[in-house]
C-alpha cells in the first residue's frame, strides 16, 4: 500500500470544510443545551437512557460485552493504536501524517477530559446500575476517543486504498464501529444520549480541522513539480483502446473532469485500432508538442505508446485497463481508473529503461516488462480469453497449471558478449521489472531505472519440483543452482535447440530459436505517484 495524499482530496474544496463546519454545529448545540438545562434536551436523555437500561438489565451476557467494548475502545488503546499508526507513518516518511496523528490523539483525548471539568454534568443514576463509573458525563470519553480514532482510521483508509468497493466497505465498517461505540456507552446506563453525540461530534471535528491545518493543501505540490519536463502549457493527449473501456464516452468525460481540476487543458484524443496499437497515435500527439500523453489500455497499448515516446522528453501517463498490467503494478501506479488519473496529471516523472528485442525471424522491438520463451510464453499462449474476461489474471493461473508439463530445452545464454552458458531449462525470462501479479518477485533484484536486465533460467525436472521453486520464489532467496539460476548484464542473447513460444510483456509473439535483448538506460520518462518526501 502506497499513501498519497491526493486521495484524500474531495472532488469539490467545499466537502472538508463542511466535515468541519457540521460537527462543529452539533457539539456547540448540545453544550449550549448542556450548559443552559434546555428541559427538552433533558428530557429526551432521561427517556433514551431509561429505555436503554430496560433493554439491557436483566441481560448479564450483554453486559459483559459492553463491559468489552469499554475496555477495547477506551482511550488508553486508542492511544496504542494512534501511536502505531504514527509509527507506520514515519516509518513511510510521512512525517506531517505523523504529526497529525499524534496531536488529534492529545487533542481528541486531552481536550475531552478538560470540557467534562467545565460542564460537570452528573451521570444517569440508576437504583441498580449496570456499570460502576466515576468522573463527570459531557461529552462521552469513549465517544469522544472513538469519534477521534475512526476519523483518522477512515482517512488513512482513503490515502491508502483506491476508489472501490473495497474502500467503501472499510469506511462503512469503521463508521458503524464509531456508532457502535458511542451506542455502548448508552446502553451500559453511563452515558446519555446526548453526552455520546457531543462526544462522537467533538473528536470528529478535531480530527478533521487538524488535518485542514497540517495536512491539508501539502499533496497538491506535486502539480507544479509535474510540469518541470514539459513546456508548461499542460497540453495533453489520450490514447485509448476503446475495446478496454466499455463506455468510451463516460472515460472521456471522468478524464476531463480531472484534467479542468488539475489545472489542464482540454485533452486531445487519440483511438488504437487492430491495425495500430497506438504507435502512430503517440507519434500524432508527440507532433503535437503536448507535455503528457496518456496510455489508457493495456500492457500492449502502454508498451506501443512509450515505444514512441522514448527519448521525446514527454512524459506518459499509465491509465491500466488491462488484465496483467505488470508496468503499473510495478511502478504502484493505482489500478484503479481514478486514482491513476490523478496520478498521471499530478505524479512526478520518472526516468526509466526501455530494452530492444530482436528475433531470429528479424523483427525489432521493445518490452517494458519482461520477455522470455518456453512454458512462461506457452502460458501466454494457452490462456483462455473468455476465462481471462471473467476471472483476469488468475486465467493465467489456470493455463500455467496446464503447462506446468512444458518440456525441457537446451538453452544457450549469453551476457555482455562474454562466454556462452548452457543449460536446461523449462523457460527463460529476461526482464526489466521484478515483479509479476499477486506480488511474486520473479526477479527480485531487477530495478527499472538501474539500466540492466535481469535474468531467471528455471529448470525443475520433475511436476513436483515447481513447489521448491516456487517456495524460493517466493522467499526471494538468493541461492542459485541447476533449477534456479539468476543473470545479470545490459545485453542477453538466448538461443533455443529449437523453436519454442515466445511472449513480449505478457503477449504471445509466435515461435522463435533466439532472441536478443539490450537494455537502453534512462530513455523514456513515465509519470508516477510523488514520492515521501527524505526524512
Amino acid at each position: 500500500m502506497t499513501f498519497d495524499l491526493r486521495r484524500a482530496e474531495p472532488g469539490r474544496s467545499s466537502v472538508m470544510t463542511w466535515l468541519l463546519i457540521v460537527p462543529t454545529i452539533v457539539f456547540a448545540f448540545f453544550a449550549t443545551c448542556i450548559a443552559t438545562d434546555t428541559s427538552a434536551i433533558l428530557r429526551t436523555d432521561a427517556r433514551v437512557a431509561d429505555w436503554a437500561y430496560d433493554i439491557t438489565a436483566g441481560r448479564p451476557r450483554l453486559v459483559d460485552a459492553l463491559d468489552v467494548v469499554a475496555i477495547v475502545f477506551s482511550n488508553a488503546a486508542c492511544g496504542i493504536a494512534l501511536a502505531l499508526m504514527a509509527i507506520y507513518a514515519l516509518v513511510r516518511r510521512e512525517r506531517v501524517v505523523a504529526l497529525w496523528v499524534v496531536l488529534s490523539g492529545i487533542v481528541g483525548i486531552g481536550g475531552n477530559a478538560l470540557l467534562k471539568q467545565l460542564f460537570t454534568r452528573t451521570r444517569p443514576s440508576f437504583d441498580e446500575p449496570l456499570h460502576e463509573i466515576g468522573g463527570y458525563s459531557f461529552p462521552s470519553g469513549h465517544s469522544a476517543g472513538a469519534g477521534m480514532f475512526f476519523t483518522v482510521a477512515v482517512l488513512f483508509t482513503i490515502i491508502l486504498t483506491g476508489r472501490g468497493l473495497k474502500r467503501r466497505v472499510l469506511i462503512t465498517i469503521l463508521v458503524l464501529l464509531a456508532l457502535g461505540v458511542g451506542a455502548s456507552r448508552i446502553f451500559l446506563g453511563v452515558h446519555y444520549l446526548s453526552d455520546v453525540v457531543a462526544g462522537l461530534s467533538f473528536g470528529m471535528a478535531v480530527t478533521i480541522g487538524l488535518w485542514m491545518l497540517i495536512v491539508g493543501g501539502s499533496s497538491r505540490l506535486p502539480y507544479a513539480a509535474a510540469m518541470i519536463t514539459g513546456s508548461g502549457r499542460k497540453r495533453v493527449a489520450v490514447v485509448i483502446n476503446p475495446s478496454k473501456i466499455a463506455d468510451v464516452e463516460d472515460f472521456k468525460t471522468r478524464v476531463r473532469t480531472v484534467a479542468e481540476g488539475s489545472g489542464w487543458n482540454e485533452p486531445i484524443w487519440f483511438e488504437t485500432s487492430v491495425e495500430d496499437p497506438g504507435h502512430g497515435q503517440a507519434t500524432a500527439a508527440l507532433a503535437q508538442g503536448v507535455d503528457l500523453i496518456i496510455a489508457a489500455g493495456g500492457d500492449g497499448t502502454v508498451r506501443a505508446v512509450c515505444e514512441k515516446a522514448a527519448r521525446s522528453g514527454t512524459a506518459v501517463g499509465i491509465i491500466p485497463l488491462g488484465t496483467g498490467n505488470l508496468l503499473a503494478r510495478n511502478l504502484a501506479i493505482p489500478l484503479n481508473t481514478r486514482d491513476a488519473l490523478d496520478v498521471a496529471f499530478g505524479g512526478q516523472d520518472r526516468a526509466i529503461d526501455l530494452s530492444t528485442l530482436e528475433t531470429d525471424s528479424g523483427t525489432s522491438t521493445t518490452f517494458l516488462v519482461m520477455a522470455g520463451l518456453g512454458m512462461d510464453a506457452a502460458i501466454m499462449t494457452g490462456v483462455n480469453d473468455q476465462l481471462k474476461s471473467r476471472v483476469g489474471w488468475l486465467a493465467y493461473f489456470v493455463s500455467g497449471i496446464k503447462a506446468a508439463r512444458f518440456p525441457a530445452m537446451k538453452v544457450q545464454i549469453t551476457v555482455d558478449d562474454g562466454e556462452p552458458r548452457k543449460f536446461r531449462a523449462r523457460t527463460v525470462v529476461v526482464g526489466n521489472v521484478g515483479f509479476l501479479q499477486g506480488g511474486i518477485p520473479l526477479l527480485p533484484d531487477a530495478q527499472i531505472d538501474d539500466g540492466l536486465l535481469d535474468v531467471v533460467v528455471i529448470a525443475p525436472k520433475r511436476f513436483i519440483g515447481w513447489l521448491a521453486i516456487i517456495v524460493r520464489i517466493v522467499g526471494r532467496r538468493k541461492r542459485t543452482n541447476e533449477r534456479l539460476d539468476r543473470l545479470t548484464g545490459q545485453k542477453v542473447h538466448v538461443r533455443a535447440e529449437k523453436p519454442v513460444p515466445m511472449q513480449l510483456d505478457g503477449d504471445p509473439v509466435g515461435e522463435g530459436q533466439e532472441i536478443t535483448a539490450q537494455v537502453q538506460p534512462g530513455i523514456l520518462l513515465v509519470r508516477v505517484p510523488v514520492a515521501p518526501a527524505s526524512a
